[in-house]
């Protein structure tokens, strides 16, 4: 009880540089309008009693979730579910539910204001999804024997190092944890390491790799590509940050030396950095097309994805994939995404958040992990030239994706079993 006294006063102390990083005026990103006080627990009841809680951080998150979500009412049509965000851009993803769900803000980790949304909600049980763990939050589920499983969780060797610089913390976390289905063994094996009983743990794999892209995905990418050109070479980077976006851009200048024709589809992580990227794409002096903007110029060197939600088609238009948060020390981003779409696929060798990912598609031939933007560069030069060579690593990646699949049906189970829906 000490490390939990200790933590909220420091969350309390700390409250104000809190509340202004989550609420504070940022070019690009959008607000909470009026609905802020859902953070502080103040929501609107459910409408059913005794409903599931799922929550989901932001957007990559609702987006492995959604599946679980559509078996769910699949099987039990009458069930109740709350999705929780804290991001705004995650609240605009569970939009996409429609009537499936009911979309609350999840409440800060303030002990009162976890109190208030309880009390207000009233779930049965609560779905966590990929380890978004937080102490009051899961005291008071623990007080009131609310069942807490996690879903599709991932523990990085980095965070199990932290866990266990500060093994009390973790205690305090996991003793009102039932159950977490781990994505892969070495999760498992992590938090088994930091005293987890072995009967709370399965290994479940990821649900990611569950995701299948439908028609109308596939042919809006060849209605892209189609405008972009079908003879051109292009390729995408996805998901960059800041630092990243600068080194993307002296790859794609050396390219055009060789293919002179080539488009970069240039996709930053974060929508607040949509005009900041923009800014620095024409600053260099490239041809620039925004997707807001309209249809890609023939002359354009770069089309900016500067929208939410289209990254899969924007990927399905591409030959080549680049996956960033990679070249920066941020761990990475998710890989099946192309894979699934059977691109050849690239990373920086920051990958740790998708360790074991990385490795199968590596192992497989179908990713390739290039040590900066010199290798980058000579890499898709390859891979436009030998052609054949990436439509094998795209085959491969499709074929990772394919042996992996299944874990929604056991994530699905899972909850079956522990909460006896």
């Amino acid at each position: 009880m000490g490390f939990l006294l200790l933590y909220n006063l420091l969350i309390h102390l700390f409250a104000p540089l809190l509340l202004g990083l989550l609420y504070w005026p940022r070019r690009g990103r959008p607000g909470f309008g009026r609905r802020w006080p859902e953070h502080l627990g103040r929501v609107p009841p459910a409408s059913a009693e005794a409903p599931l809680w799922l929550h989901a951080v932001s957007v990559g998150e609702v987006v492995a979730a959604t599946p679980l979500i559509k078996a769910l009412k699949a099987a039990h049509p009458t069930l109740s579910i709350v999705v929780t965000t804290t991001t705004r851009t995650g609240a605009d993803q569970a939009a996409k539910l429609g009537t499936l769900v009911e979309h609350r803000y999840a409440p800060l980790d303030f002990p009162w204001a976890v109190t208030l949304f309880l009390r207000r909600i009233r779930p049965r049980a609560v779905l966590i999804m990929e380890t978004e763990l937080w102490p009051n939050l899961l005291h008071a589920c623990g007080e009131r024997r609310l069942p807490v499983l996690v879903l599709n969780a991932r523990l990085s060797a980095r965070s199990a190092a932290r866990y266990r610089r500060f093994h009390g913390i973790f205690r305090l976390l996991s003793a009102n944890i039932d159950h977490i289905a781990c994505q892969h063994r070495d999760d498992a094996e992590r938090f088994a390491g930091l005293g987890l009983p072995r009967e709370r743990l399965s290994v479940t794999g990821s649900v990611k790799f569950d995701i299948e892209y439908g028609e109308s995905i596939i042919e809006q990418g060849r209605q892209l590509r189609e405008r972009l050109g079908m003879q051109r070479p292009v390729w995408i980077a996805a998901s960059t940050h800041e630092g990243e976006d600068e080194q993307i851009l002296a790859t794609h200048r050396r390219l055009l030396q060789q293919f002179p024709h080539a488009r970069l589809l240039l996709v930053p992580r974060h929508p607040q950095r949509f005009d900041q990227v923009a800014e620095l794409v024409a600053r260099q002096g490239f041809d620039l097309c925004r997707r807001t903007k309209g249809n890609p110029s023939p002359q354009a060197q770069v089309y900016l994805g500067d929208t939410m939600g289209e990254l899969p088609l924007m990927l399905a238009a591409a030959d080549i994939a680049f996956v960033g948060g990679s070249l920066i020390e941020r761990g990475g981003h998710n890989l099946l995404e192309p894979a699934a779409l059977g691109k050849p696929v690239l990373t920086g060798p920051s990958t740790f958040n998708f360790g074991d990912i990385t490795r199968q598609l590596v192992a497989a031939g179908a990713a390739r992990i290039v040590a900066d933007a010199d290798e980058l560069t000579i890499t898709l030069e390859q891979l436009f030239t030998e052609t054949e060579l990436a439509g094998a690593m795209g085959r491969q990646a499709l074929a990772v994706v394919g042996a992996n699949r299944g874990a929604l049906a056991r994530t699905q189970a899972l909850i079956q079993d522990q909460l006896a829906l």
